[in-house]
């Protein structure tokens, strides 16, 4: 008998069966816990710090955010993780919900299992389960898309619930006010590169405000026009600085200063030249990726022309974007370059600085959002989650179904897995209930993250919902069952619809594993 003949190599390792799930069930519902407490509109925020330099710090309770900075070992964790990213990409919100609710499903999963129900089982129950939820869903959404004043109200809706679990919720009516009427600009385009956010630390959250058009972080230079009317603009992204008349490796000998003097001439004529092509373009402003020396500034100011210089990237692409023109870096052909047109250019103040404002440009959907807020901290904060807004809104402009939000999609769902647990046959029903447990453990958090009491009110929200056509869900502010049509708390149905598929396929895909192998690191061989 052959002893000792290993299939894997000496540092690989593999975890088999039971432990190999245990520690897919404990790396999950680890990561689970730990975005647990942000849920919600009583949720904590998080303090990352990088160890990297700088030791940057960020503060936010956005759940992808909160997990695309942490570095996992275990395995099923990292599907946590991308599941929260993936929400974030596809719908912009629910990056929480989405984690939290896969946990749960491996919570009660794992008790199944540890009652000897195989796990083919538990899945094929979970996905019964998953598909009953959704219909149930579906006979609740509410559709005002042909009604465009309710289908505001329910925007307004969707935004201000959104925004209540994040740092904006104290001025959640102008958030999203801003929000709203900065996606109904984008007349259904889920396209967000039109809608610019600008941060300008200083004054107090509630300072920022909505701009139509577009601004630029940037001044006007000395003695250029203030204010340009239907102006043309050429966006261009080429080097302004002297044109050094190229004489490579060379050193060049000078008999006298004079001749220096034609060197300098010679430079001088040869920038005169690409400015006057520039100019040629019958415009009004040009905008420059790269830096604009002292001497084609004056050229270009004694043109009546508006120079900017190093406009940064970003705002340079979107500035072409938003304006129609595109980006040129050679001017020999004027007749195929395209240029950008807006009504008004001009300067504004914001707090200390000043910044180019470009009004009633070519794409009307555009606008600018200026943040306003106490550090840079507050201000990053306060972009990703009027980032989620927007993202959610913007889905919602699409797919105009609408739910109430607060804990009562979940008893809804759960309500009619119960029913199917009671009708199916077999093992499969304990799988199915344990979904509806599962589900229930979102209102549950929400409570318990507002301090109240969750088993006291998730039962009363139970009671409450054996009548049919209930709206109850949990008030966190009151802290009682309230009404959540009265209180105007909606959510988007993509976002809820997202969250439960997705969450129920990791908890499947993790389910599945049975064997963790490890594979050896690659050694360096000794070189001596």
């Amino acid at each position: 008998m052959m002893v000792g003949h290993k299939l894997l190599k000496d540092e690989a390792t593999e975890e088999k069966g039971e432990r190999a799930r245990m520690a897919s069930f404990v790396g999950a519902m680890a990561i689970a816990d730990l975005v647990k407490t942000t849920l919600g509109p009583k949720g904590m925020d998080k303090i990352l710090q990088s160890t990297g330099r700088g030791h940057s710090v960020t503060v936010t309770n956005d759940g992808a955010t909160i997990l695309k900075s942490i570095h996992i070992d275990n395995p099923a964790a990292k599907v946590l993780v991308d599941i929260s990213k993936v929400q974030d990409d596809e719908v912009g919100d629910g990056t929480t919900s989405v984690v939290v609710l896969a946990g749960e499903l491996l919570k009660e999963a794992e008790k199944l299992v540890n009652s000897k129900i195989h796990p083919m089982t538990i899945i094929s129950g979970f996905r019964m389960a998953a598909e009953c939820a959704r219909n149930a869903l579906l006979e609740k959404v509410v559709d005002n898309k042909h009604d465009a004043e309710k289908f505001r109200l329910d925007l307004m809706k969707i935004a201000m619930t959104t925004l209540s679990s994040k740092i904006l919720s104290q001025d959640k009516e102008h958030f999203a006010t801003l929000a709203v009427d900065a996606v109904m600009r984008l007349k259904g385009s889920t396209n967000l590169e039109s809608i610019q956010i600008i941060k300008k630390p200083g004054g107090s959250l509630k300072d920022s405000f909505l701009d139509e058009g577009f601004i630029l972080d940037k001044k006007i230079g000395v003695g250029q026009p203030k204010r340009i009317e239907n102006a043309k603009i050429l966006v261009a992204n080429t080097a302004m600085d002297t044109d050094k008349v190229k004489i490579y490796g060379a050193r060049v000998r000078v008999d006298s200063m004079a001749k220096v003097a034609d060197l300098e001439t010679a430079e001088k004529n040869k920038m005169r030249e690409k400015v006057e092509k520039v100019i040629g373009h019958g415009i009004n402003c040009f905008v420059n990726r790269q830096l604009i020396y002292n001497f084609p500034e004056e050229l270009f100011a004694d043109a009546g022309i508006l120079a900017i210089e190093h406009a940064d990237f970003d705002g340079i692409e979107r500035l072409a974007l938003v304006t129609g023109g595109e980006i040129a870096s050679t001017f020999d052909n004027p007749e195929s370059v395209k240029l950008g047109h807006c009504k008004l250019i001009e300067e504004i103040m914001i707090g200390e600085d000043k910044l180019i404002h470009f009004s009633g440009v070519e794409m009307g959907q555009a606008c600018t959002i200026v943040l306003r807020g106490a550090s840079p901290h507050v201000l990053d904060e306060a972009e990703r989650s009027l980032h989620d807004a927007l993202c959610v809104l913007s889905q919602t402009v699409n797919d105009s179904r609408v739910l109430l939000g607060g804990g009562w999609p979940e008893m809804v769902m759960s309500k009619a897995v119960d029913e199917l647990a009671k009708k199916t046959p077999g093992k499969r029903s304990l799988a199915i209930e344990a979904f509806s447990r599962a589900l229930l453990a979102i209102p549950t958090i929400i409570a318990d993250n507002a301090g109240l009491d969750s088993a006291e009110l998730v039962a009363q929200l139970r009671a409450a919902h054996h009548r049919d056509g209930c709206t109850s869900g949990i008030d966190v502010i009151t802290g009682t069952v309230g009404d959540m049509a009265e209180l105007g708390i909606s959510e988007a149905f993509k976002v809820k619809q997202a969250v439960l598929l997705s969450a129920t396929e990791a908890s499947e895909m993790i389910l599945r594993v049975d064997e963790i192998i490890t594979c050896a690191p690659r050694r360096r061989e000794d070189r001596m």
